[in-house]
């Protein structure tokens, strides 16, 4: 039997792919670029902007027809509606023959899911959102948790992940703070291009969103106009990206909703193909955001047609029309008929949708959707990695007294509304708060213990109360004088406050859950300060998904525990900071702040953005960037040095010795900022450029060596281009963002250098043990 060329594994896959599409018609290749959302609601409340307005309802007939074509993409066979997930893969695996059987050349469809904070699946393990990614600092844990994800993804046909979210939060109260990893590109980098490499191991496509520039929205509102400028976009919008294309390796990116000064990402040949594809090197799929490509006809009123949508984002670089067909379909084989859209275009694309699906092994004749082993979701190891995860990310802000950790004999009044619900645990993208919330009845499919019960089982020789106080939102106070007896009765109140993960105004954090300002959610405030006025020492513990202002209770409580939607597991790492059995080791990813207003406001600022004499309105953070303490201490001991002078392209090695002088086992977190005295345009006063966890035993020292590379301390000049100056600098290794405990001075000799895409991204280090 004769194998056609493009069926042959032992030619290279550009050959492959091109042979194939000589044989393909203008509807076979426009079929392979778009997705069908079978099962996607098409009224009342939905996971996606204007679903109800955009989804279609295929009938089973117009799904047959539909395929004979091919099919580009299956979009959300688990995220849709609750199913079991061993049945879910034989029902996709069904899916996948029926699409290959009914057309010409027998090609499946590649399936893609959510997997933000672990697979968006009922039964599958809910880890900790990124946020929490972000405080916990361990880059290495995060690329083990998404190697376990697409494990799990692969282990039931799926091909394609949509995380991770790169978006640099640059005001807290925009909604989707939760899915973002922090507030500076650097963190936000290191820690993405992890989850890229963990989840890329694994064999699935990790799909980097939203490129870019959504989370700079105007008023913090989900998919409003960004009005960044140009050094904003190249020097913190687009790091994580370029850094997880270059050393992640992402086979997809995403276009993001957003416009920025006027031009909508989706219709953006700047953005998603000279610098994405020419300047970064860039050669996987762009796809579109969930009706991203409808939304330049409708939303932002750029295309007058279906079929000008898709011209547009064709032109730009989007590959796959998502979640379902609208402009990719009949409107564009029209136009292209018509002479009104290159056929190229098309080509172009569905060559580099059938690479990929060539790399996935989807052309090849020995393809077999079936699952080949036990399903299983919510593994053991899942959950052990996911409670390791929670534990690292949880911030202690502030104990003041040692009033933590807890006495395992005390008596305990556990209040508030977050206390005793299994959903304050996670974010919005977790399938409990995501999709179950439309199908009442059904249960959660995983265990989630909630602080009251994980607090129980960590001290159970002590006295533990519960009173709810109030609801997250409503404004019933009514449950104040319950909460306030049963505190007045303990030795220590544990309020657990914060946020209900939602969408689009179901919740007070989440997709489309923007805030006017930055104070608690409904009375939790007001309950706060009556159990403070017990008297009885109260230790604040927040579950919430964005950093909410706290300087109406500076030095009136006993400690602060901060934790950003811990996932399944969150419930006992909390229990344990508490207890003492986990030492916490959180540093925060994002500033709090002091006062609800005066934002927003992120570390990342010029001179001009810090507190001054001419305004009355002080944004200088309660708690900095990069800010967690312990129950152990450090000593930071015998820095290398006090600084040197290197040239424009040269290096420089910063040592310190970090040694453990408490009595029990616990980690630091090194940070190292960059100060840039006088620049030939605004700079921020510091921001990061390096940092390593380090667990010590106690007496246990370790010293670490950080390698900085000139290319780090490159900036956007006022040409556009990025350089290095000559001149001073200043290193700083520090605990935050604010508290410096070494200064190393450089000076940067020789000329103005061109820090082009061979640039370092990274400041490699070193950790050594010290006798």
């Amino acid at each position: 039997m004769t194998t056609a060329p493009w069926r042959d594994p032992a030619l290279p896959a550009a050959a492959r792919v091109d042979d194939l599409l000589s044989r393909m018609t203008l509807e076979e290749k426009t079929a392979q670029l778009y997705g069908v959302w079978v099962g996607a609601a098409t009224d009342g409340d939905g996971v996606a902007p204007h679903q109800h307005d955009m989804s279609v309802d295929h009938s089973d007939e117009e799904w047959a027809e539909l395929i004979t074509r091919g099919l580009g993409q299956l979009t959300r066979s688990f995220g849709t509606a609750p199913v079991d997930p061993a049945l879910g893969a034989q029902a996709l695996a069904r899916a996948q023959r029926r699409i290959a059987e009914a057309g010409r050349f027998g090609i499946p469809a590649v399936a893609h899911e959510e997997c933000l904070a672990g697979f968006t699946a009922w039964r599958a393990t809910a880890y900790p959102v990124p946020l929490a990614w972000g405080a916990a600092w361990d880059p290495p844990l995060v690329e083990e948790m998404a190697r376990r994800i697409g494990a799990d993804l692969r282990s039931v046909g799926v091909h394609q992940g949509l995380a991770p979210v790169l978006d640099v939060v640059r005001d807290p109260r925009w909604g989707r703070v939760e899915e973002t990893i922090g507030e500076d590109p650097y963190l936000v980098g290191t820690i993405g291009t992890a989850y890229v490499r963990g989840l890329e191991s694994a064999g699935v496509v990790a799909t980097l969103k939203h490129f870019a520039g959504y989370a700079s929205s105007a008023g913090a509102r989900n998919l409003a106009p960004v009005r960044a400028g140009v050094r904003e976009f190249a020097d913190v919008t687009l790091p994580p990206f370029e850094m997880a294309v270059r050393e992640g390796g992402a086979r997809s990116v995403m276009a993001a909703y957003n416009e920025t000064d006027g031009v909508p990402a989706s219709a953006d040949p700047e953005l998603l193909t000279r610098l994405l594809r020419e300047e970064w090197g860039f050669t996987g799929t762009v796809v579109a955001d969930y009706f991203g490509i409808a939304f330049l006809q409708t939303l932002h009123r750029v295309a007058g047609t279906p079929a000008e949508a898709a011209h547009a984002a064709l032109a730009a670089g989007i590959d796959v029309e998502l979640p379902t067909v609208k402009c990719y379909g009949q409107p564009l084989l029209d136009a292209v008929r018509a002479g009104q859209v290159p056929e190229e275009l098309v080509d172009r694309a569905a060559r580099r949708v059938l690479l990929q699906k060539c790399e996935l092994g989807l052309l090849d004749e020995d393809w077999a959707p079936e699952p080949t082993g036990p399903v299983a979701l919510d593994s053991t190891g899942n959950r052990i990695l996911a409670r390791r995860l929670a534990e690292e990310s949880v911030v202690l802000l502030d104990n003041p007294d040692g009033l933590l950790p807890l006495a395992p004999d005390t008596r305990i009044a556990v209040v508030g509304p977050r206390a005793a619900d299994a959903l304050a645990m996670l974010g919005c993208y977790s399938f409990p708060s995501h999709v179950l919330t439309h199908h009442p009845g059904v249960p959660t499919g995983i265990e989630i213990p909630t602080v009251l019960d994980a607090l129980r089982t960590e001290l159970p020789d002590a006295k533990v109360t519960f009173a709810q106080g109030c609801d997250v939102t409503d404004p019933d106070t009514a449950g104040f004088e319950e909460a306030v007896a049963r505190t007045a009765e303990a030795d220590v109140c544990v309020a657990v406050l914060g946020d209900r993960a939602g969408l689009f105004g179901r919740g007070t954090s989440g997709e489309g859950c923007d805030a006017s300002d930055l104070g608690l959610p409904g009375v939790q405030g007001e309950l706060l300060d009556a159990l403070v006025a017990t008297g009885v020492p109260v230790v604040l513990v927040l579950l919430t998904g964005r950093p909410y202002a706290l300087g109406r209770w500076q030095g009136r409580l006993g400690a602060v525990v901060q934790a950003f939607f811990p996932g399944e597991e969150g419930g006992p790492a909390v229990a344990g900071v508490l207890s003492g059995r986990v030492n916490p080791s959180g540093r925060l990813p994002v500033s709090v702040p002091r006062e609800p207003g005066g934002q927003p406001w992120t570390y990342l600022q010029p001179p001009l953005g810090l507190a001054g004499e001419v305004s009355n309105l002080d944004p200088t953070p309660l708690y900095s960037f990069g800010h967690g303490r312990s129950y152990t201490a450090f000593a930071w001991e015998d820095v290398s040095g006090d600084g040197a002078e290197i040239g424009t392209d040269g290096a420089y090695d910063l040592s310190v010795t970090v040694r453990n002088t408490g009595d029990r086992e616990g980690a630091e977190v090194v940070q190292l900022y960059l100060h840039d005295p006088v620049a030939s345009v605004t700079r921020p006063d510091v921001r990061l450029v390096g940092y390593q966890r380090v667990a010590l035993s106690p007496g246990e020292a370790a010293r670490v060596t950080f390698r900085f590379h000139t290319d780090l301390s490159a900036f956007t000049d006022r040409s556009g281009r990025r350089v290095v100056e000559p001149g001073a600098l200043e290193l700083r290794l520090a605990a935050s963002s604010t508290d410096v405990r070494h200064t190393a001075r450089l000076t940067l000799t020789g000329p103005v250098r061109a820090a082009g895409t061979d640039r370092r991204l990274r400041c490699e280090t070193e950790v050594a043990g010290v006798e």
